[in-house]
């Protein structure tokens, strides 16, 4: 046998076992019922891939078990719907921008996993009307605030104005949550394959009535962004009340 076939033989094999590893990983991970094997194995993946290449630390991050609710959390890389989806106690459904529902290759995955895409440009309200009807049969929604990728140190520091929208449509529980520790911020796949200390950290639940105060959604960007202690005193600086 050439040296050709021996490399190829020894590629083959690497793979083989990479492929079983992962396969054993993801039935070892996956706790979560999605409703298929395909999503169910999907998710056992990401929290193996999370937790194993990415060390997620999600200690005291929680769900309620039940009924629906609002997570939201700051966007810093491509990797943060995967640290979302790997410390979340149940299924969760991601609202994203249109353009990225609809980027090649993904569409398919996105549909299956139940992804609600909104149109930015023109009726979000489609996104919200579904987004509302999802909470109110139990489910959890996700979404990232700002929008888009937003480092700590970028201006503005305010949310978009759609997590009000959606909170006083819904009038669900909003649960708040900071990601921190991962490398290659402010990138979609370098995040995804340089090696990380990620970490979740929970805040205080928020509810509609947060959005009646003055300067809301700059006091909720700040506390996603950590220019801010999270929920000790309202937007106008008076102390919330006990």
């Amino acid at each position: 046998m050439t040296t050709f076939w021996w490399v190829i033989l020894a590629v083959v094999l690497s793979l083989t076992v990479v492929i079983v590893k992962l396969i054993k990983g993801a039935k070892k991970y996956n706790h979560i019922d999605w409703g298929s094997s395909f999503l169910n194995f999907i998710d056992g993946l990401c929290r193996y891939y999370c937790m194993r290449f990415h060390r997620l630390d999600f200690e005291r991050f929680s769900l309620p078990t039940e009924g629906g609710a609002i997570l939201i959390s700051n966007h810093i890389s491509g990797l943060d719907p995967l640290l979302l989806i790997a410390a979340s106690n149940r299924p969760i459904r991601f609202m994203i921008a249109t353009e990225e529902y609809n980027r090649f290759g993904l569409t398919w995955l996105f549909k299956r996993a139940g992804c609600i895409p909104v149109n930015r440009s023109g009726r979000a309200d489609i996104a919200f009307r579904q987004a509302r009807r999802a909470l109110d049969q139990g489910e959890i929604i996700a979404l990232f605030p700002h929008g888009k990728i937003h480092l700590d140190h970028e201006e503005p520091y305010r949310v978009k104005p759609g997590i009000r929208k959606l909170a006083e449509l819904s009038k669900h529980s909003i649960f708040v949550c900071r990601i921190v520790g991962v490398r290659g911020q402010g990138t979609i796949f370098s995040s995804l394959i340089l090696r990380s200390r990620s970490r979740l950290l929970q805040f205080p639940t928020i509810n509609h009535q947060f959005f009646s105060h003055e300067n809301s959604l700059v006091h909720l960007g700040e506390v996603l962004l950590g220019h801010r202690n999270p929920f000790t005193k309202e937007p106008s600086g008076k102390e919330r009340p006990q």
